[in-house]
Protein backbone atom coordinates (compact mmCIF):
# COMPACT_ATOMS: atom_id res chain seq x y z
CA UNK A 1 0.00 0.00 0.00
CA UNK A 2 2.80 2.81 1.02
CA UNK A 3 4.44 1.51 -2.81
CA UNK A 4 1.31 2.07 -4.78
CA UNK A 5 0.58 5.77 -2.36
CA UNK A 6 3.83 6.76 -3.13
CA UNK A 7 3.33 6.01 -6.86
CA UNK A 8 0.34 7.46 -7.17
CA UNK A 9 2.06 10.85 -5.11
CA UNK A 10 5.00 10.61 -7.75
CA UNK A 11 2.33 10.26 -10.94
CA UNK A 12 0.29 13.46 -9.26
CA UNK A 13 3.64 15.04 -8.75
CA UNK A 14 4.82 14.09 -12.50
CA UNK A 15 1.12 15.67 -13.37
CA UNK A 16 1.33 18.74 -11.33
CA UNK A 17 4.80 19.40 -13.04
CA UNK A 18 3.00 18.37 -16.70
CA UNK A 19 0.75 21.34 -16.25
CA UNK A 20 3.33 23.60 -15.23
CA UNK A 21 5.05 22.58 -18.04
CA UNK A 22 1.71 22.82 -20.24
CA UNK A 23 1.40 26.21 -18.80
CA UNK A 24 4.99 27.05 -19.69
CA UNK A 25 4.03 26.94 -23.25
CA UNK A 26 0.98 28.28 -22.83
CA UNK A 27 3.21 31.13 -21.15
CA UNK A 28 5.57 31.20 -23.85
CA UNK A 29 2.61 30.61 -26.45
CA UNK A 30 1.58 34.23 -24.64
CA UNK A 31 5.11 35.44 -24.96
CA UNK A 32 5.23 34.20 -28.76
CA UNK A 33 1.81 35.85 -29.41
CA UNK A 34 3.53 39.23 -27.82
CA UNK A 35 6.56 38.25 -29.70
CA UNK A 36 4.11 38.18 -32.68
CA UNK A 37 2.27 41.10 -31.91
CA UNK A 38 5.80 42.62 -31.59
CA UNK A 39 6.30 41.95 -34.97
CA UNK A 40 3.30 43.58 -36.02
CA UNK A 41 4.48 46.69 -33.54
CA UNK A 42 8.08 45.97 -35.03
CA UNK A 43 6.34 46.54 -38.38
CA UNK A 44 4.41 49.76 -37.51
CA UNK A 45 7.22 50.73 -35.89
CA UNK A 46 9.23 50.00 -39.29
CA UNK A 47 5.96 51.58 -41.05
CA UNK A 48 6.80 54.86 -38.77
CA UNK A 49 10.57 54.27 -39.53
CA UNK A 50 9.33 54.14 -42.87
CA UNK A 51 7.34 57.32 -42.02
CA UNK A 52 10.37 58.73 -41.13
CA UNK A 53 12.06 57.69 -44.44
CA UNK A 54 8.89 57.71 -46.10
CA UNK A 55 8.18 61.05 -44.38
CA UNK A 56 11.20 61.27 -46.59
CA UNK A 57 8.81 59.49 -49.06
CA UNK A 58 6.12 61.05 -47.80
CA UNK A 59 7.70 64.40 -48.01
CA UNK A 60 9.38 63.40 -50.96
CA UNK A 61 5.73 61.78 -52.33
CA UNK A 62 3.98 64.84 -51.18
CA UNK A 63 6.65 66.67 -53.23
CA UNK A 64 6.08 64.03 -55.81
CA UNK A 65 2.58 64.73 -55.35
CA UNK A 66 3.36 68.58 -55.53
CA UNK A 67 5.10 67.82 -58.27
CA UNK A 68 2.10 66.53 -59.51
CA UNK A 69 -0.22 68.69 -58.58
CA UNK A 70 1.94 71.11 -60.24
CA UNK A 71 2.33 68.88 -63.14
CA UNK A 72 -1.62 69.05 -63.39
CA UNK A 73 -2.04 72.19 -62.33
CA UNK A 74 0.27 73.12 -64.89
CA UNK A 75 -1.13 70.91 -66.96
CA UNK A 76 -4.08 73.02 -65.95
CA UNK A 77 -2.03 75.82 -66.28
CA UNK A 78 -1.27 75.21 -70.07
CA UNK A 79 -4.68 74.19 -70.69
CA UNK A 80 -6.10 77.20 -69.10
CA UNK A 81 -3.21 79.04 -70.43
CA UNK A 82 -3.26 77.59 -73.36
CA UNK A 83 -6.15 79.68 -74.46
CA UNK A 84 -4.16 82.67 -73.03
CA UNK A 85 -0.07 81.94 -73.72
CA UNK A 86 -0.77 81.16 -77.21
CA UNK A 87 -3.35 83.78 -77.43
CA UNK A 88 -1.01 86.14 -75.91
CA UNK A 89 2.05 85.01 -77.66
CA UNK A 90 0.04 85.06 -80.96
CA UNK A 91 -1.55 88.65 -80.03
CA UNK A 92 2.22 89.80 -78.68
CA UNK A 93 3.53 88.44 -82.38
CA UNK A 94 1.02 89.91 -83.83
CA UNK A 95 1.56 92.87 -81.99
CA UNK A 96 4.87 93.44 -82.48
CA UNK A 97 5.18 92.49 -85.82
CA UNK A 98 2.19 94.88 -86.67
CA UNK A 99 3.33 97.26 -84.69
CA UNK A 100 6.88 97.36 -86.21
CA UNK A 101 5.19 97.27 -89.81
CA UNK A 102 5.58 100.59 -91.95
CA UNK A 103 3.33 100.67 -94.64
CA UNK A 104 1.37 103.39 -97.22
CA UNK A 105 -1.05 103.47 -94.07
CA UNK A 106 1.28 104.24 -91.22
CA UNK A 107 3.90 102.97 -89.18
CA UNK A 108 2.86 100.78 -86.21
CA UNK A 109 -0.52 101.11 -84.67
CA UNK A 110 -0.54 104.58 -85.64
CA UNK A 111 -2.38 105.39 -88.75
CA UNK A 112 -2.47 108.68 -91.11
CA UNK A 113 -6.17 109.11 -91.56
CA UNK A 114 -6.92 108.53 -87.93
CA UNK A 115 -7.24 111.28 -85.19
CA UNK A 116 -4.63 111.78 -82.17
CA UNK A 117 -7.82 110.60 -79.71
CA UNK A 118 -8.27 107.31 -81.39
CA UNK A 119 -4.28 106.35 -81.22
CA UNK A 120 -4.16 107.21 -77.76
CA UNK A 121 -6.98 105.31 -77.13
CA UNK A 122 -5.39 102.67 -79.05
CA UNK A 123 -2.15 102.98 -77.01
CA UNK A 124 -3.84 103.77 -73.60
CA UNK A 125 -1.26 102.50 -70.84
CA UNK A 126 1.24 101.01 -73.41
CA UNK A 127 3.29 104.42 -74.28
CA UNK A 128 3.66 108.22 -73.47
CA UNK A 129 2.77 111.09 -75.80
CA UNK A 130 5.66 113.77 -75.83
CA UNK A 131 5.89 116.82 -77.94
CA UNK A 132 8.81 117.92 -79.27
CA UNK A 133 8.87 121.33 -80.28
CA UNK A 134 10.57 122.44 -82.80
CA UNK A 135 11.62 119.38 -84.31
CA UNK A 136 12.74 119.74 -88.13
CA UNK A 137 12.32 123.55 -89.68
CA UNK A 138 8.43 124.09 -90.08
CA UNK A 139 7.56 120.66 -88.04
CA UNK A 140 6.58 119.99 -84.22
CA UNK A 141 5.99 116.49 -83.37
CA UNK A 142 4.22 114.33 -80.79
CA UNK A 143 7.03 111.15 -79.94
CA UNK A 144 5.42 108.08 -79.21
CA UNK A 145 7.58 106.87 -76.74
CA UNK A 146 7.74 102.94 -75.24
CA UNK A 147 10.34 101.68 -72.78
CA UNK A 148 11.76 105.21 -72.73
CA UNK A 149 12.31 105.02 -76.17
CA UNK A 150 10.90 106.92 -79.17
CA UNK A 151 8.97 104.49 -81.50
CA UNK A 152 7.75 107.48 -84.43
CA UNK A 153 6.92 110.85 -84.23
CA UNK A 154 3.47 112.20 -85.55
CA UNK A 155 4.63 115.41 -87.32
CA UNK A 156 2.47 118.52 -87.45
CA UNK A 157 3.35 122.25 -88.65
CA UNK A 158 4.79 124.28 -86.16
CA UNK A 159 3.00 126.60 -84.26
CA UNK A 160 -0.41 124.73 -84.74
CA UNK A 161 -0.46 122.13 -81.73
CA UNK A 162 -2.62 118.83 -82.45
CA UNK A 163 -5.35 118.34 -80.32
CA UNK A 164 -7.16 114.82 -79.93
CA UNK A 165 -9.44 115.35 -83.00
CA UNK A 166 -6.99 116.55 -84.74
CA UNK A 167 -6.26 113.93 -87.89
CA UNK A 168 -2.97 112.35 -88.45
CA UNK A 169 -1.29 113.22 -91.71
CA UNK A 170 2.34 112.51 -91.29
CA UNK A 171 4.54 110.00 -89.45
CA UNK A 172 7.75 109.58 -89.27
CA UNK A 173 10.39 107.25 -87.76
CA UNK A 174 14.16 106.58 -87.68
CA UNK A 175 14.15 103.37 -85.30
CA UNK A 176 15.58 100.84 -86.71
CA UNK A 177 13.12 98.11 -85.26
CA UNK A 178 10.39 99.69 -87.67
CA UNK A 179 10.46 98.07 -91.17
CA UNK A 180 8.39 97.74 -94.97
CA UNK A 181 6.78 94.84 -95.98
CA UNK A 182 10.44 94.34 -98.16
CA UNK A 183 12.76 94.58 -94.48
CA UNK A 184 13.94 97.57 -95.33
CA UNK A 185 14.41 99.80 -91.82
CA UNK A 186 15.51 103.01 -90.57
CA UNK A 187 19.75 102.39 -90.96
CA UNK A 188 19.65 100.04 -93.95
CA UNK A 189 22.57 100.97 -96.16
CA UNK A 190 21.27 102.41 -99.52
CA UNK A 191 22.92 100.12 -101.71
CA UNK A 192 20.85 96.84 -100.03
CA UNK A 193 17.48 99.12 -100.86
CA UNK A 194 18.68 99.58 -104.37
CA UNK A 195 18.54 95.91 -104.65
CA UNK A 196 15.19 95.77 -103.22
CA UNK A 197 13.36 98.68 -104.62
CA UNK A 198 15.61 99.09 -107.91
CA UNK A 199 17.33 102.16 -109.28
CA UNK A 200 17.47 105.65 -107.21
CA UNK A 201 17.36 109.28 -107.55
CA UNK A 202 18.63 111.08 -104.96
CA UNK A 203 17.59 114.77 -104.41
CA UNK A 204 16.81 117.70 -102.23
CA UNK A 205 15.46 121.28 -102.17
CA UNK A 206 17.42 124.26 -100.73
CA UNK A 207 13.45 125.28 -100.33
CA UNK A 208 12.89 122.18 -98.50
CA UNK A 209 16.01 123.00 -95.97
CA UNK A 210 18.12 120.84 -97.95
CA UNK A 211 16.44 117.60 -96.50
CA UNK A 212 17.39 114.58 -98.85
CA UNK A 213 15.30 111.78 -99.89
CA UNK A 214 15.59 109.14 -102.36
CA UNK A 215 13.02 107.37 -105.04
CA UNK A 216 13.48 104.02 -106.44
CA UNK A 217 12.15 102.53 -109.71
CA UNK A 218 10.02 100.16 -107.53
CA UNK A 219 8.96 102.38 -104.68
CA UNK A 220 6.35 100.63 -102.19
CA UNK A 221 4.34 103.52 -102.18
CA UNK A 222 3.54 106.91 -103.57
CA UNK A 223 2.78 107.43 -99.78
CA UNK A 224 6.16 106.44 -97.94
CA UNK A 225 9.21 108.37 -98.31
CA UNK A 226 12.82 107.37 -97.67
CA UNK A 227 15.06 110.38 -96.18
CA UNK A 228 18.79 109.80 -96.81
CA UNK A 229 22.06 111.08 -95.45
CA UNK A 230 25.69 109.78 -95.33
CA UNK A 231 26.00 107.54 -92.31
CA UNK A 232 24.97 109.08 -89.19
CA UNK A 233 26.92 112.59 -89.83
CA UNK A 234 24.28 114.56 -91.43
CA UNK A 235 26.15 114.79 -94.59
CA UNK A 236 24.23 114.39 -97.93
CA UNK A 237 24.32 110.93 -99.11
CA UNK A 238 24.02 111.67 -102.83
CA UNK A 239 26.95 112.51 -105.22
CA UNK A 240 25.87 116.09 -106.90
CA UNK A 241 27.38 117.86 -109.73
CA UNK A 242 28.49 121.62 -109.33
CA UNK A 243 26.90 124.49 -109.01
CA UNK A 244 24.46 123.83 -106.32
CA UNK A 245 21.27 124.65 -108.02
CA UNK A 246 17.64 125.08 -106.26
CA UNK A 247 16.88 121.46 -106.70
CA UNK A 248 19.57 119.01 -107.22
CA UNK A 249 19.38 115.26 -108.47
CA UNK A 250 21.75 112.46 -108.84
CA UNK A 251 21.77 108.46 -109.16
CA UNK A 252 25.07 108.58 -108.06
CA UNK A 253 25.69 108.07 -104.19
CA UNK A 254 28.28 107.39 -101.59
CA UNK A 255 29.06 104.14 -100.12
CA UNK A 256 28.17 105.40 -96.63
CA UNK A 257 24.26 106.68 -98.27
CA UNK A 258 21.52 105.25 -95.43
CA UNK A 259 18.48 105.16 -95.24
CA UNK A 260 17.45 107.68 -92.16
CA UNK A 261 14.33 107.97 -91.99
CA UNK A 262 10.90 106.34 -93.59
CA UNK A 263 8.00 108.58 -93.69
CA UNK A 264 4.32 107.90 -94.75
CA UNK A 265 1.66 110.77 -95.54
CA UNK A 266 -1.98 110.96 -95.97
CA UNK A 267 -3.16 110.25 -99.51
CA UNK A 268 -5.73 112.49 -101.30
CA UNK A 269 -8.38 110.70 -99.09
CA UNK A 270 -7.32 112.13 -96.07
CA UNK A 271 -10.01 113.51 -93.79
CA UNK A 272 -10.61 116.69 -93.45
CA UNK A 273 -9.30 118.44 -90.19
CA UNK A 274 -11.63 119.32 -87.52
CA UNK A 275 -12.82 123.22 -87.55
CA UNK A 276 -10.46 124.96 -84.73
Amino acid sequence: MDKIKSTITTFLLLMLVGCGNTNTPGTQEKVSPSVSSSKPKGELPSLTQNTSSPLVKLDSSPSKSSTIPPVSNTENQDANSSPITPNATTNNTTNSGNNQFISSNGIGNAKVGMSLGQLKQILKGKAEFKVQSPFIADFDAIAIVQGGKPQYYILYPTGSPMRDPNIIEALVTDNPNYKTAEGITPGTPLKKAVAVYGNSTLSYSLANESREYVKFTKQPSKDIAFRVGAGNDGSLGGIYPSPQQELNQTKEFKDTATIRFIEVYCSANCPVQPLP
